[in-house]
């Protein structure tokens, strides 16, 4: 009776410890076509790039750095008019796209000019995610990432 009991019981918490190993939710994300446009001054830039999250779980930008700016903000664009925000939305299985016209990032406060064929370091933060830090190619001033 002890055995069947202790059997019963092992089951039991096998189970328990796989529902909850196994059923929580993650965001997986991974940053690509990440281009900085050569500004024409030294005292802003836009930061242009895709997130992408492949896991099951939404996840949220929530800031930006880089060694390159005082100052860095990301930006949201809505009716041709862009405004600072604290975080932008990373859809489960889906992209978060920063593009020209439309969601950025803004470097502000640029410590130096920024020259096309060098490259920026930005870290992205996320809400529940680790970091990515990507090294950014600066473009020419008209490229479009296509």
């Amino acid at each position: 009776m002890r055995r069947r009991a202790a059997a019963l019981l092992a089951g039991a918490l096998t189970l328990g410890l796989a529902a909850c190993s196994g059923g929580e939710a993650t965001p997986e994300l991974r940053a690509s076509g990440a281009y900085i446009p050569e500004p024409p001054g030294q005292d802003v830039a836009g930061a242009f790039l895709t997130v992408e999250n492949t896991g099951d779980a939404d996840d949220t930008l929530v800031s930006v750095t880089s060694e390159a700016a005082g100052t860095v903000e990301i930006h949201e664009t809505v009716d041709n008019a862009m405004r600072q925000v604290d975080s932008l939305p990373v859809p489960a299985d889906g992209e978060l796209h920063l593009d020209r016209g439309g969601n950025h990032v803004m470097l502000l406060d640029l410590s130096r000019r920024l020259v096309e064929g060098e490259t920026v370091s930005l870290e992205l933060r996320f809400e529940t995610s680790d970091p990515i830090t990507l090294d950014v190619p600066v473009r020419s001033a008209t490229y479009t990432g296509e």
